[in-house]
């Protein structure tokens, strides 16, 4: 594998403290994308940053890279280490036959589709068979630690393959009815060879606890990454939107929306953040409906913290979510939502008229009459606001971040010889152990 070491992690200086870092495992996150923008990458990031703050050691872990720089805030003291660089210039093989050899192999291997991902997952088509390959004896070789993999095409490999004694925790993202049947079908047949499954939300938990019965599921939600926010003052005449340019977040459902609005609100803005692959389709679609001086694509933005504090209240239009971190970001700067009541997410963290309003999903007329309601009462976006901050709060590092400290302290506690892996990559536990209680 390749390694690319950030930062050092600095010593410990306390004798009393080097001592309890040596008794905690080591966590390693396996991401897909490390170097990315998504909002997987940046509540990862919170979780790395906050175990290490804590004297945990932690090992990010990128499948691919293809920008030179993490694009969050990350502690210094977690590393960060690379399985495949696709930078250009990254891979140099050997020189002479060896290398021409190595070089002409790696080709092949990337010209054929991924043996163990299904079709359906939503990041198919970034694995390729060498990369797949890599991944396949980076986790092979993993013989200690904890190992958290973040979406479902990893959690696949990681359960066939790390199976060395290193214990495993499968992050689910996503609502298990979002995934297309191949990736459903792989869960069902994978997932019980996991310590854990961590899921988002309580209904997630529900769900997968009848489908993989005698799995280990629990419910541990992410976490912002800051409640010190500068509050919203209602003030202002703009709503704001955000995450990737993809169907999933239902742009092309916020957009026509908003134009049954311009006639009552013309001097209301919604900003949308974000980019991706719809940015055209999206552009066509302002255009069309006249709305050029009214909804804005305003990209990527490194300071959406300031951007959520000059608005009035946040829209959420997604198709389906596994729980809507940005929207919480909104909620903790005083925003009331605006949101479709899609699975999941929305309805486990809003309370209809409290903190927010809730819409049927998919319901463009309904999802501009909750925002009309909003754009005409200032009273109304601050008194729900008060309530998005209390709301926002149980989602807070200090509220979130104890109970992953919590679920690695048991499960290390509980990983005895017998209870190991067997070459099928069962997870075994002793005669007559219990499953621990839930985090």
């Amino acid at each position: 594998m390749t390694v690319h070491q950030i930062r050092q992690s600095e010593p410990t200086r306390q004798t009393g403290q080097s001592r309890q870092t040596q008794r905690r495992p080591k966590i390693r996150y396996l991401l897909l994308h490390a170097y990315g923008r998504g909002g997987t990458i940046r509540t990862v990031l919170n979780q790395a940053n906050s175990l290490v703050r804590a004297g945990w050691e932690v090992e990010l872990v990128s499948a691919l890279r293809r920008r030179d720089d993490i694009q969050f805030p990350l502690d210094p003291r977690v590393t960060v280490s690379t399985v495949v660089d696709l930078r250009e210039g990254a891979y140099i093989p050997p020189s002479g036959i060896v290398g021409r050899w190595q070089d002409w192999r790696r080709g092949r291997l990337a010209e054929h589709p991924a043996r163990h991902i299904p079709k359906g997952e939503f990041g198919y088509r970034h694995f390729d068979r060498y990369v797949e390959r890599r991944l396949i004896a980076y986790l092979s070789a993993l013989r200690d630690g904890v190992l958290v993999t973040t979406r479902p095409a990893l959690n696949f490999l990681a359960a066939r393959y790390a199976t060395g004694g290193v214990l495993r925790i499968a992050q689910e993202h996503m609502n298990h009815a979002a995934h297309k049947p191949d990736v459903r079908q792989r869960i069902q047949e994978t997932y019980p060879r996991f310590d854990a499954v961590a899921v988002l939300t309580e209904r997630d938990r529900r769900e997968y606890e009848e489908l993989l019965p005698g799995t280990r599921i629990v419910h541990i939600p992410n976490a912002v990454h800051s409640l010190d926010q500068v509050p919203s003052d209602h003030r202002s005449k703009i709503a704001v939107a955000a995450g990737r340019l993809f169907p999933q977040k239902g742009f092309d459902l916020l957009i026509p929306a908003w134009a049954k609005l311009v006639e009552t609100y013309p001097d209301w803005q919604l900003r949308i953040y974000g980019s991706g692959e719809k940015k055209c389709e999206l552009r066509t679609l302002i255009e069309e409906h006249h709305l050029y001086n009214h909804v804005f694509l305003m990209g990527h933005s490194d300071r959406l913290d300031d951007e959520l504090a000059k608005a009035s209240f946040y829209v959420l239009s997604s198709r389906f979510e596994g729980l809507p971190m940005v929207m919480i970001e909104a909620m903790s700067h005083s925003l009331p939502v605006v949101s479709f009541d899609c699975p999941t997410g929305p309805s486990d963290v809003l309370t209809h008229g409290v903190d927010g309003l809730l819409v049927p999903p998919e319901d463009p007329d309904a999802l501009a009459e909750a925002m009309g309601k909003l754009m005409g009462d200032r009273a109304l976006r601050a008194d729900m606001g008060v309530a998005a901050v209390l709301t926002a709060a149980s989602y807070g590092p200090d509220a979130v971040h104890p109970r992953w400290e919590a679920l690695f302290r048991e499960l290390h506690g509980q990983h005895e010889p017998h209870g190991l892996n067997d070459r099928s990559g069962q997870r075994h536990r002793p005669a007559g152990a219990a499953k621990g209680p839930q985090a």
